[in-house]
């Protein structure tokens, strides 16, 4: 049908699916009302018309709630908590690349840019579901956003030859701190990932350890080397009742870790920077690569 008045208002009418939809274009004056009308009848033609009215009725926080309960990964749920508050009563159709853009810029004047660059791309991703799985909206408003700030905290430190062997000859005490630095910087695993792993996803017939959920919530296989194999042979494998190979607490690694350091006098040296060493820093790395070669190739020793 065509264009109506209401008072002073110009009205129009469609039909969708023997559906009777009463539309104001929130206009008296008759040429742009014209023009919204036409634009309504394009995209009802193009089924976008209704993806739209999503977009402005479903609020951000609504989005949080369904992303969480289906797609969640690891820290997601720590990471909106800055989000919400500032979006979450928005719908989906009024948040914009601007208003991204300055709270990019908020933020930066109060945390490190690596924390704003986890923001963001969680907000991305998030809307790429919406988008691409849910069709609540026809454009992701984060994706033409520069927010490549997270190289701005990188490190360029790690362990040379000489002081991993000064660290682990520091780490005598508690017995459990050796065998766990030796599996880190090893394998490259994680803390986390160390904490949580348990004596039935180390295979040492297969020379394969199994990390059930990495960072990114996928499952994946890491070939032991020899001395990560002598490692775990040596540790007896005492059974807790967790199942846990390393069966203690964060806090209890941290000070364990750091009083090792102390003692070592080696600077600046976090314990994520011991899964960052390079793996063809020279004949240190050698051995980790001829067992990958070999577990890749069958041989079997």
């Amino acid at each position: 049908m065509g264009l109506y008045r209401r008072g002073k208002i110009y009205w129009f009418t469609i039909m969708q699916s023997g559906n009777r939809i009463q539309l104001s274009t929130k206009t008296d004056n008759r040429k742009l009302a014209e023009k919204i009308h036409a634009k309504t009848l394009m995209d009802l033609h193009e089924g976008i018309w209704f993806e739209k009215q999503k977009a402005k009725t479903i609020t951000y926080s609504e989005l949080v709630n369904k992303y969480l309960s289906k797609h969640q990964k690891q820290r997601d749920e720590h990471t909106i908590k800055k989000l919400v508050p500032v979006f979450g009563h928005l719908t989906l159709a009024e948040i914009t690349t601007e208003m991204i853009s300055d709270y990019r810029d908020e933020r930066l004047k109060t945390v490190k840019p690596a924390t704003v660059y986890q923001e963001l791309s969680l907000m991305r991703r998030m809307f790429n579901v919406a988008r691409r799985e849910w069709k609540w909206i026809r454009d992701n408003p984060v994706a033409d956003l520069s927010f490549a700030v997270g190289s701005k905290n990188a490190r360029e430190r790690w362990l040379t030859m000489d002081e991993e062997k000064i660290l682990l000859d520091s780490a005598i005490s508690p017995h459990w701190l050796k065998p766990l630095l030796i599996v880190a910087l090893h394998t490259g695993m994680r803390r986390g990932e160390i904490l949580n792993l348990m004596w039935k996803d180390v295979d040492l017939t297969r020379r394969l350890l199994t990390v059930m959920r990495s960072k990114n919530g996928d499952k994946r296989s890491i070939p032991l080397s020899n001395t990560v194999c002598s490692t775990f042979k040596d540790s007896g494998r005492v059974i807790d009742i967790s199942g846990r190979v390393f069966p203690l607490a964060v806090r209890s690694l941290r000070e364990a870790y750091y009083k090792a350091l102390r003692k070592s006098g080696l600077k600046d040296l976090r314990f994520h920077d011991l899964l960052d060493i390079p793996l063809l820093q020279g004949l240190f790395r050698m051995e980790l690569i001829f067992t990958r070669s070999k577990n890749f190739l069958g041989i079997r020793q």
